[in-house]
């Protein structure tokens, strides 16, 4: 009864029918709990349904079953990539390559998480292994080509996924990814064709309605000049982007410093310093301040995800007083229009940050961080016994504004395990 089952379910598995296969799983297993295959497949299941502490139980329990058994190594390994635990992940998916050396699929596996770790030397060559072993391997000639791009080499990733196209013209993460490689040559037209086309073979396919919220930004120059800087960044290691930051922080410290000491200088200098402080400023709140016209965008509206829309929603909450207070403040310059403009315009940098932080404690941490910001300026203004504790909170607040980008970027670039 339980193969009557385990068969079922491998038909629902081919057709993505998870819950509908996971039910026969259960009913196999019910019958035989020590059915290691069984355990695998439900594992996997599982994981589609983003219940990765479960599925990483079942896996674990599929390899004390059957342990040469590749497929629960590699199921195992991308539950454990899926909760954010590249390590862990990478020591299982070679596993299923020592096991089953030639299958292109585990290859595309190491290529996977050699991505999520930002390693494109690695993750390029994983790839092209699994090309050795199946030349037309959809996701390992994907993978390749993703690997090219963030390695700058985006003609020959072009032509990867021009490749892969020609062979599997209705692939629709091949089109997306076609779309990305796209925009990393600056060609906006041709990213929003393929980013359109994939999404109309797959409306649901995250990956495309990512690049085309990128795309349909992009059209604005301004956020297209924006753009070319988040890809180039997106491209270098961790290290690498802190040393940009800093540097460029450091940089402005020494032309602001250097104009205070050479007055007659100052004029050469000062559009420098304000260019960079206009740049810092969008590059934290660019994306989701664009975001918010997208809103009005027949395309943009939908594609946007559930986060960039809050996202979107709190940046308009906090733009539109700002706005109102500038408008009060510049014909009339009335010194409280001027304290609300600053509380609502510097609390707009930390607010931006929010949705961009991963779902789990760095979100957690990023929202408390900028509802203590929120709240320090109101003390400040409206505690008149402690003049001390009212002018610590003001510029407590003044500095965690400021200061708002660089904790934004270290939670910004943390994944919080599952």
């Amino acid at each position: 009864m339980e193969d009557k089952h385990f068969h079922r379910a491998l038909i629902l598995l081919e057709q993505s029918r998870h819950d509908l296969a996971e039910q026969e799983l259960r009913l196999a297993l019910a019958a035989d709990p020590d059915h290691g295959s069984a355990h695998a497949f439900l594992a996997q299941c599982l994981l589609e349904r983003d219940q990765f502490h479960e599925a990483t139980e079942e896996a674990k329990a599929a390899i004390r079953l059957a342990p040469d058994f590749p497929f629960a190594h590699a199921v195992l390994a991308r539950t454990l990539a899926a909760r954010n635990r590249p390590k862990e992940a990478l020591v299982s998916a070679e596993e299923a390559l020592r096991l089953d050396p030639v299958d292109a699929d585990h290859y595309a596996l190491l290529a996977t998480i050699h991505l999520q770790s930002r390693n494109w030397p690695s993750a390029l060559a994983a790839a092209e292994e699994g090309l050795v072993h199946d030349a037309e391997h959809v996701g390992c000639n994907n993978l390749r080509a993703m690997a090219l791009t963030n390695l700058g080499r985006t003609a020959e990733a072009g032509a990867t996924i021009a490749a892969a196209l020609s062979r599997s013209p209705e692939d629709p993460f091949s089109h997306a990814n076609r779309g990305w490689t796209a925009l990393h040559e600056h060609d906006t037209k041709k990213a929003l064709e393929h980013f359109r086309e994939a999404l109309r073979l797959d409306p649901e396919l995250d990956f495309a309605k990512a690049g085309l919220v990128e795309a349909l930004k992009a059209r604005n120059p301004i956020y297209g000049l924006m753009l070319r800087y988040f890809l180039f960044m997106s491209r270098l290691s961790g290290q690498t982007q802190w040393a940009i930051v800093i540097g460029g922080y450091l940089a402005f410290q020494f032309l602001r410093k250097l104009g205070a000491e050479n007055p007659e200088w100052a004029p050469w200098i000062k559009p420098f310093i304000v260019a960079y402080i206009v740049f810092a400023l969008m590059t934290w709140i660019a994306s989701p301040l664009f975001n918010v016209m997208l809103r009005f965008n027949k395309y943009g509206r939908y594609a946007l995800s559930d986060d960039q829309r809050r996202g979107a929603n709190l940046v308009t909450l906090v733009a539109l007083p700002a706005l109102v207070f500038l408008a009060w403040w510049l014909p009339t310059d009335d010194p409280y229009a001027f304290v609300g403009l600053i509380y609502f315009g510097l609390l707009l940098l930390p607010v931006s940050a929010i949705y961009n932080c991963d779902s789990g404690w760095p979100r957690r941490a990023m929202a408390l961080y900028t509802v203590v910001l929120a709240t320090l300026m109101p003390i400040s203004l409206f505690i008149t016994q402690n003049r001390d504790f009212a002018i610590f909170c003001f510029q407590a607040h003044l500095w965690g504004s400021l200061l708002s980008g660089i904790v934004a970027n270290i939670l910004v670039t943390t994944r919080a395990k599952r």
